[in-house]
This record gives C-alpha cells, sequence and structure tokens, in this order.
C-alpha cells in the first residue's frame, strides 16, 4: 500500500506500473491522466463529499475571491482541490492567473500553511478539519462548485489481465461497505485512531461524505462536467467523453 495524497503522483504511479489500483483518486485526476494519453479506467466509485474540500486562508478579511488576487495559494494540481480554486476565482470572473498558484502535496500545503510561507491552502478530508479546528479562516468549500468525484480506477490493461483481482477487490468494497452500515460505531472507532482524530471529528465528517460504490447517472454527468470544465479552463487540451472511462 503507498500512500499517495497528489492526484499527478497516483496517475503516474499507475501508468508506471508502480501501483496496479487506484483507491481513491479524483475525477479531475483521471480525465487529465485520459487526456494525456494514459490508459486508465473507472472500476467504480469511492466517495462524494464536496464538503469536504475546502480553501482556507490565515487572513479572516479574506472572504471572497477578489480577495484573494495576487496571493500565494496551494494545494495539489489537477486534482479536485484544483478544480475548486479555478470553480471559486472563476464566479469573480478570475482565472487561476490572478493569483500565484503553487502545486503542492496536501502535507506540504498544510505544513506552508502553518508555516506562513503562504496565504490561503487547499485542504480536504482530516486536513481541513484540523485547519478548522487550528482556527484558519474557511475560504469556502466545494458545495456548489465541484462534485468532488472519487473514484477506484485501474488501468484497462490490469482489468482484463486480472479478473480474478478485480473480483476480489469488489468483493472486499462490498464487504467493507456493509461493515460500515453494520457496525458504524466500530468502523468510525478504527477511522478515529488511523487518522489520530477524537472520535467526534469522524462523526462530523463522516456526515460529508457519501461511500457508496455504484456508479450512478449523476456520477458519469459529474466526470463530463469535470471534463468540460477542464477543457474550457485549459487544464486539457481537447474535450474529452468521459464514457470511455467506465471498464463497465
Amino acid at each position: 500500500y503507498a500512500e499517495l495524497t497528489s492526484g499527478a503522483d497516483q496517475t503516474q504511479a499507475l501508468a508506471s506500473g508502480d501501483v496496479q489500483v487506484l483507491y481513491g483518486v479524483g475525477a479531475s485526476s483521471v480525465i487529465l491522466s485520459a487526456a494525456n494519453g494514459a490508459d486508465i479506467k473507472i472500476l467504480n466509485m469511492f466517495s462524494r463529499s464536496p464538503k469536504a474540500f475546502c480553501l482556507y486562508s490565515n487572513e479572516e478579511s479574506v472572504a471572497s475571491p477578489e480577495d484573494l488576487r495576487g496571493k500565494t495559494i496551494a494545494g495539489p494540481a489537477g486534482t479536485n482541490l484544483h478544480e475548486l480554486l479555478v470553480s471559486y476565482l472563476a464566479t469573480a470572473n478570475m482565472t487561476i492567473e490572478d493569483v500565484n498558484y503553487v502545486n503542492m502535496s496536501i502535507p506540504e500545503t498544510k505544513a506552508a500553511l502553518d508555516g506562513g510561507s503562504i496565504d490561503a491552502a487547499l485542504l480536504a478530508g482530516a486536513t481541513a478539519y484540523q485547519a478548522s479546528r487550528q482556527g484558519y479562516s474557511l475560504v469556502t468549500d466545494g458545495e456548489g462548485l465541484i462534485d468532488a468525484i472519487i473514484a477506484v480506477a485501474v488501468t484497462e490493461e490490469f482489468y482484463n489481465a486480472h479478473p480474478e483481482i478485480i473480483k476480489k477487490l469488489e468483493q472486499a468494497q462490498e464487504e467493507i461497505s456493509r461493515f460500515i452500515k453494520e457496525q458504524e460505531s466500530e468502523a468510525l472507532e478504527i477511522t478515529a485512531e488511523a487518522l489520530e482524530l477524537d472520535i467526534a471529528a469522524v462523526e462530523e465528517m463522516y456526515a460529508y461524505y457519501d461511500f457508496s460504490t455504484e456508479i450512478t447517472e449523476a456520477d458519469k454527468a459529474g466526470f463530463q462536467k469535470t471534463a468540460d470544465f477542464m477543457f474550457e479552463n485549459g487544464m486539457i487540451e481537447e474535450k474529452l467523453d468521459t464514457s470511455i472511462l467506465f471498464v463497465k
């Protein structure tokens, strides 16, 4: 198991063969990889959680896109967080060129925010929660801006060559989903211990997530919406029909 929090690192690892399954990769990362000609296919869904993707600032005065003009903002490129920033700026007819955007992993971004070397940070999940508890100012989250779809992805080559592994993976996912549903308290306690958070924090964040693995029509529409957005904002060079991304 490799812990990779950058979408670019994830898709590069899949393309190089260093990993065979991306168990939690953002839609924008999948689209960017596919647009660059990589073999990447969506097996099923991991989560949807727009409220868990956030932009935090160390200045309370930052309350609008205009307040970010000229500011240094860090976060992982080619990810849901990157899309969040571009979408938020677009609400004021601004582009990413209007800010000083620095590509950093989530841990690096949080460290930079704590160290004061950046003005705002794109954070997600437990790291975003920690930022809120430290008193950083929430500029925006992803609600109404991004679908924040996280998927499970493999290469088509691996999918076709190893159906027995794919079957085991899907069975394991079903078992995990069943355990969370039937043993919710225990599942949240396990999560709290793994993330070194108190149980109240995990319970609060859990409410932000939909962990259904089923690929819905809304998910497919969300992928296409993200791809169209990325094309319109110059993040990919050509339009992409995202229906080709699904193995089923």
